[in-house]
């Protein structure tokens, strides 16, 4: 085999481990917003196995890259990434949203790995600015990435970092936008529509590119290249499907917070055995 077959392989048993994770803790009496974790979890993937420059012994390593997850409603997927990547014990997944646990809706720097709390959508791509920003004058090489959610780029604030990164030539800041299609009440292009996204990212200075958010050993290789232009912050726009692996919710705005019911835990469950490549 080829090192590129093995490192699709090893990506795509990652991806599998983080869905499952996700589904144990969307069966908690908390539920949890399973919908945009699982279409991002092919980005997660390939950023903690193959791209972030990160160290589980030394979470707080200056010259570690930085991640934010702005769409922090997605929380339930980046502790999956996290615990699968040894920043804290796989079993600690289990007290999710319980009382006392520090795995909460929404990340917070008490878990390991977690740069900043985020969640109040549209200020993950100014505080990654700031991280890059902050890297360049302390002379070090790290890169900040910002997974953003695609009705997430419905807030202003998102546009006013995008001009500030583009005309300060932060081109060690890689956004990625989980443009899944779907926001809580419906339809991101019936709400207000975006497209031509690309476009528009490129007329805010930025160098794009728009690929299948499924491919996790794909998506690895766009971001490992960053940056694809001298003097220009990446946007990388994933397009991907809500609740993406679960034939009951794929594709559907209820995907996105869900309590899992006993029978709909075992359904799903058993939708990912027939994906995991190490079923």
């Amino acid at each position: 085999m080829t090192t590129r077959v093995l490192e699709r392989d090893a990506l795509a048993t990652a991806t599998a481990r983080i869905r499952s994770h996700v589904v144990d803790m969307c069966a908690s009496p908390e539920g949890g917003h399973l919908g945009g974790a699982f279409s991002c979890a092919e980005v997660l993937a390939a950023l903690y196995f193959s791209v972030l420059n990160v160290d589980p012994q030394r979470p707080d390593d200056p010259d570690r890259d930085r991640f934010l997850l702005s769409k922090g409603h997605a929380a339930v997927g980046l502790y999956a990434a996290l615990a699968e990547r040894g920043f804290f014990p796989v079993e600690e997944l289990a007290g999710y949203g319980r009382p006392g646990s520090r795995l909460m809706a929404h990340p917070v720097r008490a878990v390991p790995g977690v740069e900043l709390p985020t969640g109040s959508l549209g200020h993950g791509l100014a505080l990654a600015c700031g991280f890059a920003l902050g890297a360049r004058y302390a002379g070090r090489a790290a890169r900040s990435f910002v997974l953003l959610g695609d009705g997430e780029l419905q807030e202003g604030s998102v546009w006013e970092a995008a001009i500030a990164a583009a005309s300060l030539g932060l081109d060690r800041l890689v956004a990625v936008v989980d443009r899944n299609g779907l926001q809580l009440t419906g339809a991101t292009e019936q709400i207000a529509p975006m497209e031509p996204l690309a476009d528009r990212w490129r007329s805010f200075g930025w160098a794009v590119r728009d690929v299948d958010g499924h491919d996790a050993a794909g998506l690895a290789e766009h971001l490992d290249a960053a940056p694809w232009e001298p003097g220009k912050p990446s946007v990388l726009i994933a397009r991907t499907v809500k609740g993406n692996g679960l034939p009951f919710l794929a594709g559907r705005k209820a995907s996105h917070y869900v309590k899992l019911s006993q029978r709909n835990h075992a359904r799903a469950m058993g939708a990912l055995r027939t994906k995991d490549p190490d079923a």
